[in-house]
């Protein structure tokens, strides 16, 4: 059972206000996702984004959060960036806000969280690394370019089955002004409402 605060919140969602054109971006992860699970295969997701310090780590936890929700098994999320810095704090008190127990287990340059969006499930692993670091998967793996600059600097990511681009607008340009809270919060909410899309059409 997920925490109730993000229970709370899935079902505040509007998956039925995503438009026509950005359900066809979404559809690709859609239809890998249902070909692994339709042959009982894992199934390894690896978001990436220039400095794998805000989208890309929230893509991940809500990726990871809607597949113990719609009870799809085998589901394995990951993020990457094309150079490590660090998990934005706000991006890791903004998956607070929603419910998620985010405790700093590693302090230092580049923090390592523990994140949990459910009592009995393992914690999500959260800190910043290059795509390609020992903790993400080498092969077998769909990379999903959540920015742009990450969609042009990556033509090519090694190891990968399949590469998507579903980009999202970066919270970072609130950075430091009175709507930073809440411009993350809007960008967390727009993922959680993508991905509880993709993973509601799962058919398992």
């Amino acid at each position: 059972m997920l925490f109730q605060d993000i229970e709370t919140l899935l079902k505040d969602l509007n998956p039925e206000a995503i438009s026509k054109e950005r359900k066809t971006v979404l559809q690709p992860l859609a239809d890998f996702i249902q070909t692994k699970v339709s042959n009982n295969q894992d199934i390894r997701i690896n978001f990436i984004c220039t400095h794998n310090s805000r989208r890309s780590h929230l893509s991940q936890v809500w990726a990871q959060t809607m597949a113990y929700h719609f009870n799809i098994k085998h589901v394995y999320c990951y993020s990457g960036g094309t150079e490590a810095t660090a998990l934005f704090p706000v991006a890791a008190k903004t998956l607070e806000n929603s419910g998620f127990e985010v405790k700093m287990i590693s302090e230092g340059k580049n923090p390592i969280y523990s994140i949990k969006y459910a009592a009995n499930a393992h914690p999500i692993i959260g800190f910043s690394k290059k795509l390609d670091d020992d903790f993400n998967p080498k092969t077998e793996f769909v990379a999903i370019m959540t920015c742009d600059s990450a969609n042009e600097a990556c033509p090519f990511v090694s190891g990968a089955e399949k590469r998507i681009a579903m980009t999202f607008e970066d919270p970072k340009a609130f950075d430091n002004s009175p709507q930073q809270a809440e411009k993350y919060n809007e960008r967390s909410l727009q993922i959680a409402t993508e991905l509880f899309y993709i993973f509601s059409q799962i058919d398992a």
